[in-house]
Protein backbone atom coordinates (compact mmCIF):
# COMPACT_ATOMS: atom_id res chain seq x y z
CA UNK A 1 0.00 0.00 0.00
CA UNK A 2 1.61 3.35 -1.12
CA UNK A 3 2.31 5.87 1.94
CA UNK A 4 0.11 8.72 2.16
CA UNK A 5 1.00 11.91 0.23
CA UNK A 6 1.34 14.24 3.56
CA UNK A 7 2.00 17.39 1.79
CA UNK A 8 -1.32 16.73 -0.66
CA UNK A 9 -2.98 16.22 2.62
CA UNK A 10 -2.29 18.95 4.52
CA UNK A 11 -2.85 21.14 1.36
CA UNK A 12 -6.12 19.46 1.20
CA UNK A 13 -7.04 19.47 4.82
CA UNK A 14 -5.56 22.63 6.53
CA UNK A 15 -7.04 25.82 4.37
CA UNK A 16 -10.50 24.90 6.45
CA UNK A 17 -8.43 26.01 9.59
CA UNK A 18 -6.82 29.18 8.16
CA UNK A 19 -10.27 30.36 7.70
CA UNK A 20 -11.76 29.89 11.35
CA UNK A 21 -8.49 31.41 12.29
CA UNK A 22 -8.91 34.52 10.21
CA UNK A 23 -12.52 34.78 11.07
CA UNK A 24 -11.87 33.91 14.93
CA UNK A 25 -9.11 36.75 15.42
CA UNK A 26 -10.17 40.52 15.74
CA UNK A 27 -10.75 42.30 12.35
CA UNK A 28 -8.93 45.63 12.23
CA UNK A 29 -11.01 48.14 14.25
CA UNK A 30 -12.80 45.37 15.86
CA UNK A 31 -10.99 45.13 19.36
CA UNK A 32 -8.11 47.69 20.38
CA UNK A 33 -6.30 48.34 17.14
CA UNK A 34 -2.82 47.58 19.14
CA UNK A 35 -4.42 44.17 20.62
CA UNK A 36 -5.38 43.20 17.46
CA UNK A 37 -2.31 43.85 15.26
CA UNK A 38 -0.34 41.59 18.09
CA UNK A 39 -3.13 38.87 18.46
CA UNK A 40 -2.41 38.12 14.29
CA UNK A 41 1.24 38.74 13.99
CA UNK A 42 2.73 35.27 15.07
CA UNK A 43 -0.76 33.28 14.05
CA UNK A 44 -0.06 34.68 10.58
CA UNK A 45 1.65 33.11 8.84
CA UNK A 46 1.52 30.24 10.80
CA UNK A 47 4.11 27.18 11.12
CA UNK A 48 3.46 23.92 9.79
CA UNK A 49 0.13 23.46 11.99
CA UNK A 50 1.31 20.21 12.84
CA UNK A 51 -1.20 20.55 15.94
CA UNK A 52 -4.13 21.39 13.96
CA UNK A 53 -3.45 18.53 11.66
CA UNK A 54 -3.44 16.02 14.14
CA UNK A 55 -6.67 17.02 15.68
CA UNK A 56 -8.33 17.25 12.19
CA UNK A 57 -6.48 13.67 11.25
CA UNK A 58 -7.76 12.16 14.58
CA UNK A 59 -11.22 13.19 13.25
CA UNK A 60 -10.83 10.69 10.56
CA UNK A 61 -9.31 8.05 12.28
CA UNK A 62 -12.37 7.63 14.06
CA UNK A 63 -14.64 7.86 10.77
CA UNK A 64 -15.64 11.36 11.01
CA UNK A 65 -15.45 14.12 8.62
CA UNK A 66 -12.14 16.32 9.46
CA UNK A 67 -14.45 19.74 9.75
CA UNK A 68 -15.62 18.42 12.51
CA UNK A 69 -12.79 18.86 14.43
CA UNK A 70 -11.94 22.40 12.98
CA UNK A 71 -12.72 24.57 16.58
CA UNK A 72 -10.61 21.98 18.34
CA UNK A 73 -7.66 22.73 15.81
CA UNK A 74 -8.32 26.48 16.06
CA UNK A 75 -8.13 26.01 19.86
CA UNK A 76 -4.97 24.30 19.58
CA UNK A 77 -3.52 26.23 17.74
CA UNK A 78 -4.19 29.27 19.21
CA UNK A 79 -2.76 28.00 22.59
CA UNK A 80 0.27 27.16 20.46
CA UNK A 81 0.83 30.59 19.68
CA UNK A 82 0.16 31.94 22.96
CA UNK A 83 2.88 29.71 24.60
CA UNK A 84 5.26 30.67 21.74
CA UNK A 85 4.65 34.65 22.66
CA UNK A 86 5.34 33.96 26.11
CA UNK A 87 8.10 31.90 25.73
CA UNK A 88 10.22 34.75 23.52
CA UNK A 89 9.62 37.57 25.72
CA UNK A 90 12.57 38.50 27.66
CA UNK A 91 11.80 37.45 31.05
CA UNK A 92 11.48 33.63 29.53
CA UNK A 93 13.78 32.56 26.73
CA UNK A 94 14.39 36.37 25.13
CA UNK A 95 14.08 35.56 21.08
CA UNK A 96 14.18 37.89 19.05
CA UNK A 97 12.95 36.02 16.23
CA UNK A 98 10.17 33.41 15.14
CA UNK A 99 8.98 32.05 12.73
CA UNK A 100 11.43 34.14 10.20
CA UNK A 101 10.18 37.24 11.67
CA UNK A 102 10.21 39.60 14.60
CA UNK A 103 8.74 38.24 17.85
CA UNK A 104 5.55 39.93 19.10
CA UNK A 105 7.44 41.73 21.87
CA UNK A 106 10.25 43.16 19.26
CA UNK A 107 7.61 44.30 16.62
CA UNK A 108 4.61 45.78 19.01
CA UNK A 109 6.34 45.94 22.45
CA UNK A 110 6.62 43.97 25.58
CA UNK A 111 3.09 44.52 27.39
CA UNK A 112 1.91 44.23 24.05
CA UNK A 113 2.95 40.71 23.49
CA UNK A 114 1.55 39.74 27.12
CA UNK A 115 -1.56 40.86 26.67
CA UNK A 116 -1.88 39.25 22.81
CA UNK A 117 -0.86 35.81 24.85
CA UNK A 118 -3.34 36.41 27.27
CA UNK A 119 -6.30 36.76 24.86
CA UNK A 120 -5.37 34.18 22.26
CA UNK A 121 -5.47 31.89 25.71
CA UNK A 122 -8.59 33.08 26.12
CA UNK A 123 -10.22 33.04 22.62
CA UNK A 124 -9.13 29.11 22.18
CA UNK A 125 -11.37 28.36 25.12
CA UNK A 126 -14.23 30.81 23.53
CA UNK A 127 -14.08 29.14 19.96
CA UNK A 128 -13.85 25.78 21.32
CA UNK A 129 -16.75 26.01 23.85
CA UNK A 130 -18.38 27.85 21.06
CA UNK A 131 -18.70 24.44 19.28
CA UNK A 132 -21.73 23.67 17.20
CA UNK A 133 -23.38 20.12 15.92
CA UNK A 134 -21.36 18.70 18.50
CA UNK A 135 -22.41 16.42 21.81
CA UNK A 136 -22.11 18.77 24.81
CA UNK A 137 -19.94 16.61 26.57
CA UNK A 138 -17.58 15.85 24.40
CA UNK A 139 -17.26 19.76 24.14
CA UNK A 140 -16.92 20.05 27.85
CA UNK A 141 -14.47 17.20 28.37
CA UNK A 142 -12.15 18.50 25.24
CA UNK A 143 -12.14 22.22 27.41
CA UNK A 144 -11.17 20.18 30.23
CA UNK A 145 -7.95 18.68 28.56
CA UNK A 146 -7.17 21.83 26.98
CA UNK A 147 -7.06 23.54 29.94
CA UNK A 148 -4.99 20.73 31.97
CA UNK A 149 -2.83 20.54 28.90
CA UNK A 150 -2.43 24.59 28.97
CA UNK A 151 -1.57 24.98 32.65
CA UNK A 152 0.46 23.89 35.52
CA UNK A 153 0.55 20.54 35.11
CA UNK A 154 1.02 20.97 31.49
CA UNK A 155 3.05 23.77 29.37
CA UNK A 156 3.14 26.67 32.52
CA UNK A 157 4.20 23.72 34.79
CA UNK A 158 6.78 22.54 32.07
CA UNK A 159 8.00 26.37 31.47
CA UNK A 160 8.63 26.50 35.11
CA UNK A 161 10.88 23.33 35.15
CA UNK A 162 12.67 24.05 32.00
CA UNK A 163 13.28 27.96 33.50
CA UNK A 164 14.94 26.28 36.75
CA UNK A 165 16.91 23.39 34.62
CA UNK A 166 19.95 22.07 36.52
CA UNK A 167 22.28 20.52 33.64
CA UNK A 168 24.20 18.94 36.65
CA UNK A 169 21.48 16.83 37.77
CA UNK A 170 19.99 16.06 34.42
CA UNK A 171 18.97 12.92 33.90
CA UNK A 172 16.68 11.01 30.96
CA UNK A 173 13.61 10.86 33.25
CA UNK A 174 13.72 14.95 34.19
CA UNK A 175 14.14 15.58 30.78
CA UNK A 176 11.15 13.99 29.59
CA UNK A 177 9.32 14.73 31.90
CA UNK A 178 9.69 18.54 30.71
CA UNK A 179 8.89 17.62 27.33
CA UNK A 180 5.62 15.57 28.04
CA UNK A 181 4.59 19.06 29.09
CA UNK A 182 5.74 21.52 26.98
CA UNK A 183 5.19 19.82 23.63
CA UNK A 184 3.13 15.89 24.36
CA UNK A 185 0.18 17.72 26.18
CA UNK A 186 -0.86 20.21 23.43
CA UNK A 187 0.31 17.09 21.06
CA UNK A 188 -2.16 14.75 23.08
CA UNK A 189 -4.88 17.19 23.69
CA UNK A 190 -4.69 17.71 19.73
CA UNK A 191 -5.22 13.71 18.83
CA UNK A 192 -7.87 13.09 21.47
CA UNK A 193 -9.89 16.43 21.25
CA UNK A 194 -10.46 15.89 17.84
CA UNK A 195 -11.34 13.11 18.19
CA UNK A 196 -13.57 13.78 21.17
CA UNK A 197 -15.30 16.38 18.79
CA UNK A 198 -16.12 13.83 16.16
CA UNK A 199 -17.94 11.45 18.93
CA UNK A 200 -15.03 8.87 19.33
CA UNK A 201 -16.03 6.23 22.00
CA UNK A 202 -13.57 5.70 25.13
CA UNK A 203 -11.45 3.09 24.08
CA UNK A 204 -10.35 5.34 20.96
CA UNK A 205 -9.39 8.07 23.23
CA UNK A 206 -7.36 5.94 25.17
CA UNK A 207 -5.43 4.97 22.18
CA UNK A 208 -5.19 8.37 20.86
CA UNK A 209 -4.07 9.76 23.98
CA UNK A 210 -1.22 7.16 24.33
CA UNK A 211 -0.35 8.08 20.72
CA UNK A 212 -0.35 11.94 21.39
CA UNK A 213 1.85 11.49 24.87
CA UNK A 214 4.50 9.33 22.84
CA UNK A 215 4.55 11.15 19.79
CA UNK A 216 4.75 14.78 21.57
CA UNK A 217 7.52 13.41 23.52
CA UNK A 218 9.48 11.58 20.55
CA UNK A 219 8.97 15.56 18.16
CA UNK A 220 10.61 16.92 21.22
CA UNK A 221 13.59 14.63 21.22
CA UNK A 222 14.12 14.54 17.49
CA UNK A 223 13.87 18.18 18.17
CA UNK A 224 16.88 18.29 20.16
CA UNK A 225 18.77 15.82 17.98
CA UNK A 226 18.55 18.74 15.59
CA UNK A 227 20.33 21.60 18.08
CA UNK A 228 23.80 20.25 18.17
CA UNK A 229 24.51 22.83 20.40
CA UNK A 230 22.38 21.95 23.78
CA UNK A 231 24.08 24.69 25.52
CA UNK A 232 22.47 24.71 29.25
CA UNK A 233 18.97 23.96 27.43
CA UNK A 234 16.67 20.81 28.51
CA UNK A 235 18.31 18.83 25.87
CA UNK A 236 17.88 14.99 25.76
CA UNK A 237 21.42 15.61 23.95
CA UNK A 238 22.59 15.98 27.55
CA UNK A 239 22.32 12.58 28.38
CA UNK A 240 22.29 10.68 25.27
CA UNK A 241 24.06 12.46 22.78
CA UNK A 242 22.08 12.78 18.90
CA UNK A 243 22.66 8.88 18.09
CA UNK A 244 20.59 8.15 21.32
CA UNK A 245 18.42 10.99 21.39
CA UNK A 246 17.39 9.75 17.69
CA UNK A 247 17.03 6.04 18.86
CA UNK A 248 15.08 6.96 21.92
CA UNK A 249 12.65 9.09 19.78
CA UNK A 250 12.38 6.30 16.85
CA UNK A 251 11.62 4.05 19.80
CA UNK A 252 9.11 6.29 20.80
CA UNK A 253 7.75 6.88 17.29
CA UNK A 254 6.99 3.22 16.63
CA UNK A 255 5.14 2.86 19.90
CA UNK A 256 3.08 5.53 18.87
CA UNK A 257 2.70 3.97 16.01
CA UNK A 258 1.20 0.52 17.49
CA UNK A 259 -1.07 2.80 19.24
CA UNK A 260 -3.39 3.17 16.06
CA UNK A 261 -3.08 -0.02 14.88
CA UNK A 262 -6.78 -0.68 15.83
CA UNK A 263 -7.99 1.90 13.73
CA UNK A 264 -6.64 0.55 10.32
CA UNK A 265 -6.49 2.52 7.21
CA UNK A 266 -8.46 5.69 8.47
CA UNK A 267 -5.37 6.48 10.82
CA UNK A 268 -2.91 6.53 7.95
CA UNK A 269 -2.33 10.42 8.21
CA UNK A 270 -2.19 10.16 11.34
CA UNK A 271 0.84 7.89 10.79
CA UNK A 272 2.20 10.19 8.20
CA UNK A 273 1.87 12.97 10.31
CA UNK A 274 3.60 11.16 12.94
CA UNK A 275 6.57 10.34 10.83
CA UNK A 276 7.05 13.47 9.37
CA UNK A 277 7.46 14.88 12.75
CA UNK A 278 9.80 12.83 14.17
CA UNK A 279 11.87 12.07 11.19
CA UNK A 280 12.17 15.61 10.07
CA UNK A 281 15.75 17.12 9.17
CA UNK A 282 15.32 20.58 9.95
Amino acid sequence: MAELDLRAYLALRLPEVERALDAALPERGAWPEPLARAMRHLVFPGGKRLRAALALASAEAVGAEPSRAVPMAVAIELVHTYSLIHDDLPCMDDDDLRRGRPTVHVAHGEAEAVLAGDALLALAFEVLLGTAGADAAAVRDAAHDLARAAGARGLVGGQIDDLRFDPAGADAKSIESVHARKTAALFTCAAVGGARLAGADAAALRRLRDFGERLGIAFQIADDALDADAGDACSYLRVAGERGARERAEALLEEALAALDAFGERADALRAIARAGVRRSE
